[in-house]
């Protein structure tokens, strides 16, 4: 497959993915409503949040968060997506984190831009073991890429060490 094609279907997938879950969400559930899914450890619980991550920034003032919480993180995917296009010596794992990390973002930022507040619903408590702040398919988009990166930089790095010893 044409590797700008494999990009664009791939970021395109997670916005997709995203954008369908939290049209289902707030189509189907009460704002602030607790679905059990599996007991209390998994649970759906549609909120908007007008911050960033865990709603960091969401008392910030208005103009500061439309900086840091949209004009900012827009120009920072726009490089990603530049970067990911011209760099053709990226393996395919870092390839597929940067879309995933890309697509989150753009469809976190399209919340913001088309609602003002994006939409969260994702809950996990394992009994004190773990516990997530409420996310959506965006946040796990992003947060699977960066582990994602995080494995290629250790698998590229011992893989260089093999290569110079």
């Amino acid at each position: 497959m044409n590797r700008n094609l494999f990009i664009t279907l791939l970021i395109i997938f997670n916005i997709a993915i995203d954008q369908i879950s939290k049209v289902i969400v707030r189509n189907t559930l009460t704002f602030r409503e607790e679905v059990n899914v599996i007991g209390d450890y998994f649970q759906l619980i549609w909120v908007e949040n007008k911050g960033a991550f865990l709603g960091m920034g969401s008392d910030m003032d208005p103009t500061l968060r439309l900086i840091f919480l949209l004009i900012l993180p827009t120009l920072v995917l726009g490089y990603v997506i530049y970067y990911i296009i011209k760099t053709k010596e990226l393996d395919r794992l870092s390839l597929i984190a940067f879309c995933c990390i890309s697509g989150g973002g753009i469809a976190n930022v399209f919340d913001r831009i088309a609602f003002g507040q994006v939409t969260d619903f994702f809950f996990i408590n394992l009994g004190g073991v773990f516990k997530t702040g409420i996310f959506n398919i965006a946040d796990l988009s992003v947060t699977i890429g960066m582990v994602m990166l995080l494995f290629s930089g250790i698998f590229n790095s011992k893989k260089k060490e093999e290569i110079s010893a």
